[in-house]
């Protein structure tokens, strides 16, 4: 097959750096392999959904460079990434007689990614591992950066590690089969990146939503690549997330209330982060951190993403009270005060806290009564 271009963002982690490589047809192009490490066996965990579709694209093409080449599917959606599910991992390698040579491959969106990872940070200690992510979220934030992890029922990713991948592909291809509304919760992570990071990629969405919407592949590279561009920034500066990287997180503290409180994929994660980011803009207006115009601004583009940007009241006798029990819960919390991803001026993130009675105020103001 003859090679397809490609565009490459890199991670810089001194001896864990690794590249992100985005553009069409990149699955069946065996040469994009070459570099990885040898291995006795490959397993490609993968999830029911993904798999029938692009599992033997892939294995086709490792199975240039390994002798052995299994596959893994797991069942999908966020409901299963828990403990049961990650042990089905486990399962395959043990059974399979794999070593701590072998390479793990996820094939599928940000579950499968995330639980991927993890499995490579714990068996044996470590083994390799790459993401192949086939849904515009995970393509955008969850494949690059190193975190892994699963869900407990009390709070979101809550147990995981830091693990970086060997390579990441993003095979843009793969999002011509996305449901839509899988599309529009990938959007969400997206549009986050303007008002923390980058007013011109902001500018930009607002003017290319469409062709967004529709796929036009230039625009998904794009979006893609300046996604990944930033993030790869903030990540090179702060792995481990002891600072600036939890900027990343902006709509995540109300949006991971929301799915624990919804129950897991009742909402997807995108539609709870595009809600978040709402009520997180609205919260850093109350706090005279920015005016209302440029919220306005940020409601109406993730309202053009097809994003809900009313959130669900989790308790119907203390909404607010349920909200703030579950945001405690966050990973940013510091002795039980929980830290806000707050927009302090166009294109420019803090993390703080606020407090109570003010952010019963805007949960009071943003979701359904």
């Amino acid at each position: 097959m003859s090679k397809t271009p490609f565009q490459t963002v890199a991670i810089d982690l001194a001896e864990r750096s690794y590249d992100i490589y985005i553009g069409s047809a990149l699955i069946q192009q065996q040469a994009l392999f070459d570099g990885l490490p040898k291995a006795s066996s490959v397993l490609i965990v993968s999830n029911t959904t993904v798999a029938p579709l692009y599992a033997a694209q892939l294995r086709a093409a490792l199975s240039a460079r390994y002798a052995k080449v299994l596959t893994l599917e797991l069942p999908d959606g966020e409901v299963h990434k828990n403990w049961q599910t990650l042990n089905l991992i486990f399962d395959a390698l043990l059974q399979n007689g794999c070593d701590r040579k072998t390479l793990l491959v996820a094939l599928g969106g940000g579950v499968v990614g995330d639980m991927t990872g993890y499995a490579a940070a714990s068996f044996m200690r470590g083994v390799p591992f790459m993401q192949v992510p086939t849904t515009l979220l995970s393509q955008v934030d969850s494949s690059v950066g190193g975190k892994t992890g699963i869900n407990h029922p009390l709070g979101k990713n809550m147990i995981g590690a830091f693990y970086q991948p060997l390579l990441v592909l993003c095979d843009l291809d793969t999002l011509k089969t996305l449901p839509e509304r899988e599309l529009s919760a990938g959007l969400a992570e997206v549009i986050k990146y303007g008002p923390i990071a980058d007013l011109q990629f902001m500018d930009w969405l607002e003017q290319n939503m469409d062709r967004l919407l529709a796929r036009d592949v230039d625009a998904l590279a794009h979006a893609v690549k300046r996604s990944c561009e930033i993030k790869a920034w903030v990540v090179a500066q702060d792995e481990r997330e002891g600072g600036l990287r939890a900027i990343l997180n902006f709509g995540h503290t109300f949006g991971h209330a929301i799915e624990a409180g919804m129950g897991y994929g009742a909402w997807l994660h995108g539609e709870a982060v595009g809600c978040g980011m709402v009520m997180a803009a609205k919260l850093s207006e109350r706090l005279g951190l920015v005016d209302a115009d440029f919220v306005a601004r940020l409601l109406a583009l993730t309202v053009q993403a097809g994003l809900p940007v009313v959130g669900p009241v989790l308790n119907a006798e203390d909404n607010a009270g349920r909200y703030l029990e579950l945001m405690r819960l966050d990973k940013k919390s510091d002795a039980g005060e929980i830290k806000f991803v707050l927009i302090d001026g166009p294109s420019k993130a803090t993390v703080r806290g606020a407090p109570d009675a003010l952010v019963r105020d805007v949960i009071d103001a943003c979701c359904k009564v």
